[in-house]
């Protein structure tokens, strides 16, 4: 190994004593433009939309049996007219007239009994408990005969308001179990139109707002009013359900149509 002499080891300590450390690279900062605030644009013709509308009955049921019968006659057809208290089932309940005469008949004979009973208890011939079980006799059969006679009243069915037969589930001839749909039934005389909007615009839809509607089955625009708006908004779509009656009495307008509805919001170019 070779050797460093005195004189060159005390000239290399000294230039490493005066030497500078290198300076640390700063960092650029660059400041970024102010956000500008947000300013709530108004109504423009972008919130028109053309928005799809179904019509449908404002009431509407499904008839069905209330006692177990076959089906005698269905004095309406589907797709037929009929009016409030018109006859739409009639039920064969030859059964049900043969026990209300059996209990009308027990009825009958109790109540001699019961009669025959007060007389002998004012001579003294029978005790109190005889007239009393008399009594029950009697009224047990007259409830037998209320029952009777509400289940012949539901041997036939009348309809609860006008309007038309949907849809026919039953045939004649067919038995009927309790509870078995028989007819879907609806009122046609004032349709609705239900949709969906989005609910900022309740900031100026309100019920009376006219509007027109095109019924893409019958090719025509039909004059049309919010009559409800939904009590309760979609929190995920954020949209409304509202209902809408057209104005006026438009003979080919059914139930089940579908169309566009236009809307624009009030002051929008």
């Amino acid at each position: 190994m070779k050797r460093i002499s005195f004189p060159l080891a005390l000239a290399l300590a000294g230039a490493f004593a005066h030497a500078q450390p290198p300076e640390p690279v700063r960092p650029v900062v660059v400041p970024l433009p102010a956000a500008k605030p947000a300013v709530a644009t108004p109504a423009t013709t972008a919130d028109t939309r053309e928005i799809r509308a179904q019509l449908s009955p404002r009431r509407y049921t499904t008839i069905a049996a209330e006692i177990g019968a076959k089906v005698n006659h269905l004095p309406v057809t589907e797709g037929g007219n009929f009016r409030a208290g018109q006859t739409l089932v009639v039920f064969d309940c030859g059964l049900q007239r043969a026990q209300h005469d059996k209990a009308r008949a027990a009825l009958a004979g109790s109540e001699k009994v019961l009669q025959a009973n007060r007389r002998l208890a004012e001579l003294n011939a029978i005790g109190r408990v005889e007239v009393d079980t008399s009594e029950a006799e009697a009224a047990k059969n007259r409830a037998e005969v209320a029952a009777m006679a509400t289940t012949l009243g539901k041997c036939s069915i009348v309809a609860p308001f006008s309007g038309r037969v949907a849809e026919q589930k039953v045939r004649e001839q067919q038995y009927a179990q309790p509870g078995q749909p028989l007819l879907e039934i609806i009122d046609d005389t004032v349709l609705e139109l239900e949709f969906i909007v989005p609910s900022r615009w309740l900031a100026w839809l309100k019920p009376g707002h006219a509007f027109q509607v095109s019924i893409d089955e019958v090719g025509k625009t039909f004059p049309a009013r919010v009559q409800r708006i939904g009590a309760r908004v979609d929190p995920v779509s954020q949209s409304v359900k509202l209902v809408a009656t057209i104005a006026g009495h438009f003979p080919e307008l059914i139930a089940g149509m579908s169309g566009r509805v236009t809307m624009t919001p009030p002051g929008a170019p």
